[in-house]
C-alpha cells in the first residue's frame, strides 16, 4: 500500500484557462498532481479525485463526502488539495470527525497552469511533513508553513497564509 493518499477536490490549484470562454475552469482530473509527483520522482503516493469544485462552491454535503472519504480510507496520512477560499472551513469540519489520521490541506492561489511554483511548493511541503512522524490531526500547508489548522489563516488583504496572532508564541 502507498503510504500517503492525496484527495484532489479541485480549487485554483487545478484551474486551467478555457480558450473558448476566457475563464479559468476547475479541471476534473488528477493530471497536474501526477505530473508533479512524476517530475519529483515520488512514487509512494496514491491519488483520488472527488468533488472537483472551486471551494467557494463547496457545500456541507461536499464536506461530509470529504470527511467520509478520509475516515473510510485505509491511509492514515492524507493530503487534501483544496481551494484556499474555504480551506479553513473544510479543515474545521474534518477535524470534528477525524479518526486517528494526519490530514494536511494544501492548495494554491495561482493555478498550476498559470505558474506552477506555488502549487508545487505547497504540495511538496505537505508531502515532506507527512513523511515525518507527525501527531494525528488536521494541518494546513501553505506559503512555507505547515501548521495545525487552527494556527494558520488566510490573510485576504495580503493574499497570503500566515500564523494566527498568538500561534507564533505557542509553536
Amino acid at each position: 500500500m502507498k503510504n500517503i493518499l492525496i484527495l484532489n477536490t479541485g480549487g485554483t490549484f487545478n484551474k486551467s484557462y478555457e480558450k473558448t470562454s476566457g475563464n479559468l475552469k476547475v479541471v476534473q482530473d488528477n493530471k497536474i498532481i501526477k505530473k508533479i509527483l512524476k517530475k519529483s520522482s515520488i512514487d509512494n503516493i496514491s491519488i483520488e479525485g472527488l468533488i472537483f469544485k472551486d471551494s467557494l462552491d463547496f457545500t456541507s454535503e461536499d464536506r461530509q463526502e470529504l470527511s467520509n472519504k478520509i475516515n473510510e480510507s485505509k491511509a492514515s496520512k492524507i493530503i487534501v488539495v483544496h481551494g484556499t477560499d474555504t480551506m479553513d472551513l473544510s479543515a474545521i469540519f474534518i477535524a470534528k470527525y477525524l479518526k486517528k489520521k494526519s490530514v494536511v490541506f494544501t492548495g494554491a492561489m495561482t493555478p498550476f497552469s498559470v505558474d506552477p511554483i506555488e502549487a508545487v511548493s505547497n504540495l511538496s511541503m505537505a508531502i515532506g511533513f507527512l513523511q515525518s512522524d507527525v501527531p494525528h490531526g488536521v494541518y494546513i500547508s501553505m506559503h512555507g508553513m505547515v501548521k495545525r489548522h487552527d494556527k494558520i489563516r488566510k490573510n485576504r488583504i495580503l493574499g497570503i497564509f500566515e500564523s494566527k496572532i498568538g500561534a507564533m508564541l505557542e509553536d
